[in-house]
């Protein structure tokens, strides 16, 4: 099947400003059918969730489609799907609330490997409960993390292990069924971190043995919002902070005060047009998403071999991104030149790719670049060959310039 990228960047207005888009990692463009999507939500009656008067059905029926449409896209039952403003305030809002039954001599591990939001909540929490905190190192020479690493730090007081599905700085996709095979033995729960994961390829909740998944889906063409996806019995056995009038059903025991319904119109649009991306694909929802991601990741695939090839002709680019398993997001260093005047430079050709540690702060300075970290490369559905070439071209006048002062 050829994935028609011409077809996707057509519907995302953001992109006729002509720039070569990187930025990806940290947020993507949205398409028009989102856009829409969100405007309606805002146009029609809207209320507090109910089944009276017209906006009561019409907040109602955002939230039950929003359910489906998430857990669809994340292989779950949408009793499980739970709402929040950032999956960094999910991790935050669930640390706390798991923490209520850790003491002194429990553990919790950690990685290296992970984006801040799934490292700071779960050591504040442990600290806060008097348990111990456990750190799973990956290998920086390789970028891998594997069961093992994971292993060599469980115990039988493990209570919990949190570890990415995805590097948001490097790409690398841990193993992640064997991971939870190894904590679960341990009798450890999973949260994985499927942020960066979820806009590459095909979450399956139950698949990745995951006990608890967040994802973002303003990473995939959606609006900013948070999502946690659970299985509905686990979600039952945990009692969350909340107001005393407010419901105690699942999945709403874990939603704090009334919902953002465009939002959730603009996270559901947004599955709904990953599920178009491979035409001619018949069958439910899901099983078109599965085509899709499968067309995405071959067209991703193909753009980052193009631009690896090209980098390794260009010389002076150290690039971090070395695991087997990876999404196509590539952080570079360049000789000579700080990761900021780099990231300048393109810019001022109209090439948006940003510089930093983007929140994986353990992970910059496991690979030498402190908080500086480096350039990151994040490709998307819509990224063209010709954006790479401008990246490629780009670079290269840059390695050709005299380096300057930041």
């Amino acid at each position: 099947m050829t994935f028609d990228v011409d077809a996707v960047r057509a519907q995302i207005p953001a992109l006729k400003a002509g720039s070569a888009r990187f930025d990806a990692p940290g947020g993507t463009q949205t398409p028009q059918p989102v856009i829409d999507a969100i405007a309606d939500a805002l146009a029609n009656p809207l209320a507090n969730r109910g089944h009276v008067t017209e906006g009561e059905r019409n907040a109602e029926a955002v939230v039950i489609r929003a359910r489906r449409a998430l857990a669809d896209l994340l292989g779950a039952d949408p009793r499980g799907i739970v709402f929040g403003r950032s999956s960094t305030q999910l991790a935050y809002d669930l640390s706390r609330t798991l923490a209520k039954n850790w003491g002194p001599g429990d553990e919790v591990v950690v990685s290296s490997l992970d984006h801040d939001s799934n490292i700071r909540p779960w050591i504040q929490a442990a600290e806060a409960a008097g348990a111990t905190v456990r750190w799973a190192e990956f290998d920086p020479a390789t970028g891998e993390l594997t069961a093992d690493d994971i292993a060599a730090v469980l115990s039988a007081r493990t209570r919990l292990v949190a570890v990415t599905a995805a590097s948001n700085l490097i790409g690398t996709r841990p193993d992640i069924p064997a991971v939870a095979d190894v904590v679960h033995r341990a009798g450890a729960l999973l949260h994985v971190d499927a942020v960066h994961y979820a806009s590459h390829a095909a979450v399956d909740l139950r698949g990745l043995g995951a006990d608890f998944l967040v994802c973002s889906p303003y990473k995939f063409l959606g609006p900013h919002l948070g999502v946690l996806a659970s299985r509905p019995e686990l979600l039952e056995t945990l009692r969350p902070d909340k107001l005393l009038p407010s419901t105690d059903a699942v999945p709403e025991r874990f939603e704090l005060g009334t919902l953002p319904y465009e939002l959730l119109a603009g996270a559901a649009a947004a599955v709904d047009f990953l599920a178009t991306l491979a035409p001619g694909t018949d069958g439910s929802r899901r099983e078109r998403l599965l085509a899709a991601f499968a067309a995405v990741e071959a067209h991703e695939d193909a753009l980052r071999a193009r631009m690896e090839e090209g980098l390794a002709d260009l010389g002076g680019i150290t690039v971090h991104s070395r695991a087997a398993h990876r999404t196509p997001t590539l952080l570079l260093t360049l000789a000579g030149r700080s990761a900021t005047a780099a990231s300048r430079y393109l810019a001022e050709r109209d090439i948006v790719a940003p510089a930093g540690s983007f929140y994986a702060l353990e992970a910059s300075r496991r690979l030498g670049l402190g908080e500086a970290g480096g350039v990151r490369i994040g490709l998307a559905p819509y990224n063209s060959e010709e954006d790479v070439d401008r990246l490629l071209d780009a670079l290269s006048g840059l390695l050709r310039t005299a380096p300057a002062d930041d």
